[in-house]
């Protein structure tokens, strides 16, 4: 199949596979991780096909909203590319890429780890979208979709989570901010990803101060 006609396939498929997805992880997310990824990918030597197949099937079936399946996804992905005819070369690429990209898989020790630059390029994509404005606004919504509370000054940030803690966690969502959003700064892999983390990583922390002076009354 043309690469085209490939792509424009495989974001009416995303489109229809998420079209009841929660806000923070539906088609918008998705589309924002693909233009982002597009974007890092022209500073980089990378398989231009890879890299945007990869992103946008990344989240068709993300783990938390189907019981921590974490074969799930892959799956429906590798089924897809493979109804598709797309050489398996770029399917088994496309569904590691899928498999390792997740920032929980940062808590597990030790093993083998699959690595590419189309990986880090759309893990950084991702990643991005974690964070800044739209990531603090993703970070709430899902907050309510669980039924979390914003704040509870009483319950710490846990900073040595496992990764089934990390699955499992109930915490507060400020403490997201300190969990994860404020640790993928130091976590992208290029230059381009390094560059737009700074400043959505700035006006995260300026988010936060202003939280907590609103919190304390103080203005």
């Amino acid at each position: 199949m043309d690469e085209h006609l490939l792509i424009e396939s495989t974001i009416a498929f995303v489109k229809g596979k998420l079209k009841n997805a929660e806000g923070g992880h539906d088609w918008f997310h998705t589309e924002r991780v693909f233009k982002t990824a597009q974007l890092i990918s022209k500073s980089e030597e990378v398989d231009s096909l890879v890299v945007e197949l990869a992103a946008l099937l990344h989240d068709v079936a993300d783990a938390k909203f189907h019981n921590g399946d974490e074969g799930l996804g892959p799956k429906i992905a590798r089924t897809f590319l493979e109804a598709k005819k797309v050489d398996p070369k770029v399917i088994d690429h496309v569904v590691n890429i899928i498999l390792h990209m997740s920032f929980k898989n940062t808590f597990e020790k030790g093993g083998a780890k699959f690595s590419s630059l189309e990986l880090q390029v759309v893990q950084d994509a991702d990643r991005l979208d974690a964070i800044g404005a739209i990531g603090i606004a993703r970070t709430f919504n899902y907050g309510g979709f669980k039924n979390r509370p914003l704040h509870d000054p009483d319950i710490p940030p846990n900073l040595n989570m496992t990764k089934e803690e990390y699955k499992k966690s109930n915490a507060p969502t400020i403490n997201h901010f300190y969990e994860k959003l404020l640790l993928l700064k130091d976590k992208m892999n290029t230059e381009t990803g390094r560059s737009l983390a700074h400043k959505r990583h700035e006006f995260m922390l300026d988010y936060l101060n202003q939280f907590y002076s609103e919190w304390n009354g103080e203005s």
